[in-house]
């Protein structure tokens, strides 16, 4: 099993509730652990906006989350959990990009049941309860020994009205809850499920269930995202606007964490323990 995954799976064995906390980048989640979380999360539309400037609507794809998610999990020791959306399109393509993640040091994905292109003007609905048990059959297949923990994240409670694909039923939530789990579910997560909906959830389902967005009482993990890209990008546009229109930015840039977020005393007494081996000349 890869240690990552081992640390994420230990959280959840604990009972204690956690929160994986935003990191769109490798700075950003060297930040959330420098501060304590005991988990990090790269959310799909954080990473979409925030690297290539495209919306998370089926336009981008798993090659390119995967592509920042190993960076990220590179640069931290608390284990990342990834937005994996849905895994591609076929069975082989949830085989071959969960095997990609397992590779790439992510502890743990979110595959969700909504048809492509998702989150947009297209009224898409989910995908049959079949062919998402064989799109998570296929991604713990992929996974191997890997022991990645594979959230299934069910959009029935997540409606039209908020350009998602779910009608709102409780009773279809739990139906495809117990369906995913079948298919090897460690944990799932239902996206805008309500404290109360949550809670008939937690009664009717025997494997953990996750929250996105605010943290609610009983659940094992909140996914919490948005408001560090999110921020980051408006303090950038407030920035830029100040520097174009007057010349100067007023802000204070002093950080005083710098130094020890990017390792720079590691590198620096690397540099020095050559220099003075091989003779060279010190600052």
């Amino acid at each position: 099993m890869q240690p990552q995954a081992k640390k994420l799976r230990d959280l959840f064995a604990s009972g204690e509730h956690f929160i994986a906390a935003d990191a769109y980048s490798a700075l950003t989640a060297r930040i959330v652990e420098h501060v304590g979380f005991k988990a990090a999360y790269l959310g799909g539309h954080a990473c979409s906006a925030f690297h290539y400037a495209v919306p998370d609507n089926g336009v981008f794809s798993q090659v390119e989350q995967i592509e920042q998610a190993a960076r990220i999990a590179a640069a931290i020791d608390i284990p990342l959990i990834a937005d994996a959306d849905t895994l591609g399109e076929t069975v082989a393509d949830a085989f071959h990009f969960a095997r990609r993640y397992a590779r790439s040091g992510v502890a743990g994905i979110h595959v969700e049941d909504e048809v492509n292109p998702k989150h947009s003007s297209y009224v898409n609905g989910l995908a049959s309860i079949p062919d998402m048990q064989a799109r998570l059959e296929a991604c713990q297949k992929g996974a191997g020994d890997s022991g990645l923990v594979v959230v299934a994240r069910c959009d029935e409670l997540y409606p039209n009205a908020y350009r998602g694909g779910g009608k709102g039923s409780l009773d279809e939530a739990i139906k495809r809850g117990k369906a995913y789990i079948e298919a090897g579910a460690d944990a799932l997560v239902f996206p805008l499920a309500t404290a109360e909906a949550t809670a008939e959830l937690r009664k009717a389902l025997s494997k953990p269930i996750v929250v996105l967005g605010a943290p609610i009482p009983g659940t094992a993990c909140t996914l919490h995202t948005g408001w560090g890209w999110l921020g980051a990008a408006k303090l950038h546009l407030e920035r830029a606007r100040e520097l174009f229109e007057t010349g100067k930015v007023t802000a204070d840039l002093n950080l005083a964490e710098k130094n020890a977020l990017i390792e720079q005393d590691l590198f620096d007494e690397l540099i020095t323990d050559w220099a003075k081996k091989t003779g060279r000349e010190t600052r």
